[in-house]
């Protein structure tokens, strides 16, 4: 078995239906298990900044899908869900993003693992937090509350704890 940590974030309409939508759907694969849930954060957009705010938060899965499979799978569901990639960083129903695998460093040209910018968003960091903040992140050899005191204190305070799904 191995083990994943999936970003959830969705900022259109019912934000909190799609977020549990999404979880119901990969814990209805065979190969995939959902172990823990962060709670849910409210996050103001980052880049394209005219739009809804996010909800946002972060799973923990076991899987017997290499990861590329369950890319495949995460981005079925994300259109499944209605997603459409119009904008960059624009608005979506859902956004599943692999955020670790194991300890695996990976780069193909669909998938980075650890997810190539996670360590700098608090709106990550802080539902990874909740789950795991001792986990490793293995392309900066720091723990997740190590680079959690290294964002700035006001990214982290700007993220409001919402509840749960």
């Amino acid at each position: 078995m191995n083990t994943a940590y999936i970003a959830l974030g969705s900022n259109i309409a019912k934000r909190e239906e799609f977020l549990k939508d999404a979880i119901t759907l990969l814990d209805e694969h065979n190969d995939i298990q959902v172990t823990k849930k962060s709670s849910v954060y409210e996050t103001a957009p980052v880049g394209y900044k005219e739009q809804n705010d996010f909800l946002n938060m972060v799973i923990k899965v076991q899987t017997n899908l290499p990861p590329l499979h369950l890319l495949d799978y995460c981005q079925g569901i994300e259109q499944e869900l209605g997603r459409k990639r119009v904008v960059k960083w624009g608005p979506r129903t859902i956004d599943l993003d692999i955020l670790l695998y194991n300890h695996e460093n990976m780069k193909a040209e669909r998938l980075t693992i650890p997810h190539p910018h996670m360590q700098e968003r608090a709106f990550v960091m802080v539902p990874l937090a909740d789950l795991d903040a001792d986990v490793v992140l293995p392309h900066i050899k720091q723990t997740v509350a190590e680079v959690l005191g290294h964002l700035p204190a006001t990214e982290v305070e700007s993220i409001r704890e919402w509840g749960s799904v």
